[in-house]
């Protein structure tokens, strides 16, 4: 697998450097120079592949020769190992849960599979690798748990002060070893620059060598592509054979990895991207302005990102041509009195309890609907378990479901957490001395 970069498509980098560069000196990210698509014959045999063996097919096919063939399953085997099922609601609509790994969220497919992709790469007498991670929510949780342990690696964690849930915080900070959890004053996107800044200072890269677990690195992007084919063949099995996906977006890594999986030969209808106020994208795509305002804090929290990162990429996966790019995707934003609106409507229609994020996903795809009928199944993102939000989900509702086992007696652990202000220097200068 070659890479070029999205500010310097002349730049030709092996899988390896991408992953532990991370992010291009140039101003862009990471892709491939050519995205495969995978063999008809297996795309329609998909429904015949448990996840694991579905999500190999599919990574041989992105890697080419990057990882030996026998390294690969075995990293897909240990990584993918729990299951991502697709419940019907309704007639042509379902739900698609991501949230049954170890953090209960999505972001487990990208982490596991990411630290493992590392482990394998890394030179045990190379200088320790420090794997800086920006979190509005779920992506520390899930790189804290798949990092955990692994010798060589360090990850520091910055989160946004008072904007993440209890459970995420704990998730977040009660790790130890070789996590780091640093709570910043600011939002997820002054975190985010914080991290992006870090790796272009030349001091840092003379000193550590970075790397990033956010979605800007191409590691998290591959595995998130395995769930839509999955999904899809889930659907196919009720003899339907295109689908509409509606997507909970934030930093937009999530319906990225479902455009790449389009462009590999998956027969999608059309991609729905759901907003809370945040709303970059659902602007830009009527406007035709893009103009990201201050980060406005939700009840969806992993989604309060005013300058998604992975735009750049899904302009790039459609040459830079906006009319090109609506042909596929549609946009909506709701706000956090729709969101709970949402959650009781769900439940009150289907005894199904949402996460805010998957409420807003929900909201999108009856709109979407509403507004394009046709011969498709829609089937919208859960992105993470509800019980991470106590706040948002009346207890009336969360109540009627068993806490999951992954948080039993995280309160009974010892939290650790460095409080730091948005500044850069701060942030330059805990590295340095660490």
């Amino acid at each position: 697998m070659i890479l070029y970069s999205t500010g310097n498509k002349n730049l030709r980098i092996p899988f390896r450097e991408a992953i532990f560069n991370s992010l291009p000196l140039e101003e862009g990210l990471y892709m491939p120079v050519e995205i495969p698509r995978l063999d008809p014959l297996i795309l329609r045999q998909l429904p015949q592949y448990d996840l694991p063996e579905l999500a190999f097919e599919v990574a041989k096919t992105l890697l080419g020769n990057a990882i030996p063939q026998a390294d690969l399953k075995k990293i897909v085997g240990e990584a993918i190992n729990f299951p991502a099922p697709v419940r019907t609601l309704d007639e042509g609509l379902a739900v698609l849960e991501l949230f049954h790994g170890p953090s209960l969220a999505f972001k487990d497919f990208g982490a596991r599979f990411m630290s493992r992709v590392m482990g394998y790469f890394l030179d045990r007498q190379e200088k320790m690798l420090d794997v800086l991670v920006a979190t509005s929510g779920d992506t520390g949780g899930a790189v804290a748990l798949g990092f955990l342990g692994v010798k060589g690696i360090r990850v520091t964690i910055l989160y946004p002060k008072g904007k993440v849930s209890p459970i995420q915080e704990l998730q977040l900070t009660t790790n130890g070893q070789n996590i780091r959890a640093l709570e910043v004053d600011g939002s997820f996107d002054d975190c985010q620059a914080l991290v992006k800044q870090a790796f272009r200072d030349p001091q840092l890269r003379d000193s550590l060598r970075l790397t990033s677990a956010n979605s800007i690195n191409i590691a998290r992007l591959i595995p998130q592509t395995f769930y839509y084919f999955h999904a899809w063949s889930q659907i196919l099995m009720q003899g339907i054979p295109k689908v509409a996906f509606v997507v909970p977006s934030g930093n937009f890594g999530n319906i990225a990895a479902g455009i790449l999986a389009w462009k590999m030969g998956l027969p999608v209808h059309r991609f729905v991207a759901a907003t809370n106020a945040n709303d970059t994208v659902p602007r830009f795509l009527s406007s035709g302005i893009y103009e990201p305002k201050p980060a406005v804090p939700t009840f969806s929290n992993a989604m309060d990102v005013a300058d998604p990162s992975n735009w750049t990429r899904i302009m790039d996966l459609f040459d830079g041509e906006k009319e090109k790019l609506k042909q596929q995707l549609s946009a909506y934003a709701f706000s956090d009195g729709e969101t709970k609106e949402a959650i009781a409507q769900l439940y009150d229609q289907y005894a199904y309890v949402a996460c805010p994020h998957t409420a807003i996903a929900w909201k999108a795809a009856t709109e979407f609907r509403s507004q394009e009928p046709g011969e498709y199944a829609t089937v919208f993102l859960s992105t993470a378990h509800p019980c991470k939000f106590p706040d948002v989900i009346p207890q009336e509702i969360l109540g009627t479901l068993p806490l999951p086992k992954q948080v039993l007696g995280l309160e009974a652990r010892q939290s650790h957490k460095i409080s730091m202000k948005n500044d850069y220097r701060e942030f330059q200068q805990f590295l340095l001395e660490s």
